[in-house]
C-alpha cells in the first residue's frame, strides 16, 4: 500500500502557478521533495558516530580529532541555521534550498576523498554549511506547498521522516562500516542529491520576501555568538566547565548574543523579529524543544554506548537494538500531526515528554551489568512513542505562531534552539557520567549511566510542565516588531 493510499489526502493536487503549464503536483510528491534532502542532512548528524573507531585507525586520528569529526558538523550547522533561513527569505527559498543540497553533496564527496583528519574535519564543517540551509527551508517550503487544512498532517509525515533519520543514523553507519569502507558513509549522499534536485525543481515552487533587506549585521552577530556558545558546550566536558577558555567562550557568546538582541530590536528588517517571543506558544515551544533534545538525545548518546558494552556488541548490533526506540516516531508522528488541531499541540507535547520521561526512568531502573535486552524493549517503545508525540506538534505550533511569510525565520530559530539543547544535553550528561563512572568496564559504565540519565529525566519532565502552558490555538505574531 502506497503512502497516498494510506491517506487519500496526500493525493490532493497542488497547483504550481509559476510553472509554464500550471502543473498539478500531488501533495505526497511535494512532501517527498521537502523530506528527502532533510532526511539526508539529519542522517549525517549521527551516522559518523558509529564509525569513529574505524576512522581512528584508518586516519590515525587522535581523540580530539575524533570529537571534531562530529563537532565540526554540529558547530557549523547549529550556528548558521537562522542565516540559512534568512538567505532563503531574501534570495528565494527553493534556490537557497537547492544551493544547500549542492554544497552538502560536494562536501560529502570531499569527506569521501579525505586522506587526513584535517581534510575530513574541514569538509564536515562545510557539510554543516549546506545542512543549515536545507533543514529550516525544507519546513518552510513544505508549509507553502500544502493547503492550510492539510498542513498538520503534512508536518506529521515530515516529522516521521525526521524521526526515521534519527533512527537510521547509527544503524546505517554501523552497516556501512561493517560491510563496506567508511567512505561510503559519505558517498551514499551523492545518489540522494541526484534524485532530490530534479524532484525539488519539479514539485516545489519558488517563494521569497524580496522587499526585505538582508540583515548582515544580525547574521554576523548571531553566527558568532552561537558559534562561541556551541564551542564552549562541546568543550565543556573535555576541558572542564570552569576552565578559562570555556568560560571565556560562554562570556563572549553571551555578549555577542546580547548585542544581537539589541540590534534586532532597532533594525527595520530584523533577521529574527523579537515580537516572536511575545507569543507564548512560540516561546514555550522553543523551551520544550530544547528540553526534549537535552534530555532525550543526551540520554540516547549514553544508552547507545551501553548497548555496545553490556554485553559487548558491534556498532551495527547495538544500532539495530535501538530501533525499538528510534523507529517509533516514524509511526506515531503522522498520527500526532493529524491530532494536533483537534487536541492541541501543547497537550500532545506534554504527553510526549511525559512518556519519554517514564521510558527513560524505566530504562534507568532496569539497566545493569546483566540486563537482558528484552527487559529494555518495553521502556524503549514507551520513550519512542513519546518522541513521536513531540516532533509533529512542535513543527505545527512553531509555524502556526507566526505569520506565514516568516515560517523560515521561525523554523530556523526553533531548529537552532533544538540543536543547542541536544549539544548541551550530550555535554552535561557526559560530564555527570564521567564524574560517577566511566567507560572502563560494564560496572563503571552503569555507575555513571544512572545519575546521568536521571538528570535527563528531570529535564524532560520540566519540559512537559512547560508544554502544558502552550495555548491551544496561538494567534499569528505581530511581525512588525
Amino acid at each position: 500500500m502506497t503512502l497516498s493510499e494510506q491517506n487519500p489526502a496526500l493525493a490532493d493536487p497542488v497547483t504550481t502557478p509559476d510553472s509554464p503549464a500550471g502543473r498539478h503536483i500531488p501533495l505526497w510528491l511535494a512532501i517527498v521533495a521537502c523530506s528527502v534532502p532533510m532526511f539526508m542532512v539529519a542522517l549525517d548528524n549521527l551516522v559518523v558516530s558509529t564509525a569513529l573507531h574505524t576512522l581512528a585507525v584508518d586516519l590515525d586520528a587522535t581523540t580530539q580529532q575524533l570529537q571534531w569529526f562530529v563537532n565540526a558538523y554540529v558547530l557549523s550547522f547549529a550556528c548558521l541555521l537562522m542565516t540559512g533561513a534568512a538567505l532563503g527569505d531574501r534570495f528565494g527559498r527553493r534556490r537557497v534550498f537547492l544551493l544547500g543540497i549542492a554544497v552538502f553533496t560536494m562536501a560529502s564527496i570531499g569527506c569521501g576523498l579525505s586522506d587526513t583528519s584535517a581534510q575530513l574535519i574541514t569538509f564536515r564543517a562545510i557539510q554543516g554549511f549546506g545542512a543549515a540551509a536545507v533543514m529550516p527551508l525544507s519546513l518552510t517550503l513544505l508549509s507553502h506547498a500544502v493547503p492550510e487544512r492539510l498542513r498538520a498532517m503534512a508536518l506529521g509525515v515530515w516529522s516521521g521522516v525526521s524521526g526515521l533519520a534519527v533512527a537510521m543514523g547509527p544503524v546505517a553507519g554501523g552497516a556501512v562500516v561493517d560491510g563496506l569502507d567508511w567512505r561510503w558513509i559519505f558517498w551514499i549522499n551523492v545518489p540522494v542529491c541526484v534524485i532530490a534536485v530534479p524532484l525539488v525543481l519539479f514539485a516545489l515552487r519558488e517563494s521569497s520576501l524580496p522587499e526585505v533587506r538582508l540583515d548582515l549585521v544580525g547574521m554576523l552577530l548571531a553566527a558568532a555568538g552561537l558559534c562561541a556558545v556551541v564551542w564552549a558546550i562541546v568543550h565543556g566536558e573535555q576541558d572542564g566547565w570552569t576552565s578559562a577558555k570555556v568560560l571565556g567562550a560562554f562570556a563572549a557568546g553571551a555578549v555577542l548574543l546580547a548585542l544581537f538582541v539589541a540590534w534586532e530590536a532597532r533594525v527595520p528588517h530584523p533577521m529574527l523579529p523579537l515580537s516572536f517571543y511575545r507569543v507564548r506558544a512560540f516561546t514555550l515551544t522553543n523551551i520544550v524543544s530544547a528540553t526534549m533534545y537535552f534530555g532525550v538525545f543526551g540520554s540516547l548518546f549514553l544508552l547507545a554506548q551501553y548497548l555496545q558494552i553490556v554485553p559487548p556488541r558491534t556498532p551495527l548490533e547495538a544500532g539495530v537494538r535501538t530501533l525499538a526506540w528510534t523507529l517509533m516516531p516514524m509511526f506515531v508522528a503522522p498520527v500526532a500531526g493529524l491530532l494536533t488541531d483537534k487536541v492541541g499541540g501543547g497537550r500532545l507535547m506534554a504527553l510526549g515528554l511525559f512518556l519519554q520521561g517514564v521510558g527513560l526512568g524505566w530504562i534507568n531502573l532496569v539497566a545493569d551489568t546483566d540486563t537482558a535486552y528484552s527487559s529494555l524493549v518495553g521502556p524503549m517503545i514507551v520513550a519512542g512513542i513519546g518522541m513521536g508525540f513531540v516532533f509533529a506538534p512542535t513543527a505545527a505550533v512553531v509555524l502556526g505562531s507566526v505569520a506565514k511569510e516568516h515560517a523560515g525565520k521561525a523554523s530556523g530559530a526553533n531548529t537552532t534552539v533544538r540543536e543547542i539543547g541536544g549539544a548541551l544535553g550530550i555535554a552535561v550528561l557526559s560530564t555527570v557520567f564521567v564524574t560517577y563512572g566511566g567507560p572502563q568496564g560494564p560496572q563503571q559504565f552503569v555507575d555513571g549511566l544512572r545519575p546521568a540519565v536521571w538528570v535527563g529525566v528531570a529535564v524532560v519532565f520540566a519540559g512537559a510542565l512547560c508544554a502544558l502552558g502552550i495555548p491551544r490555538r496561538p494567534r499569528p505574531a505581530d511581525t512588525e516588531g
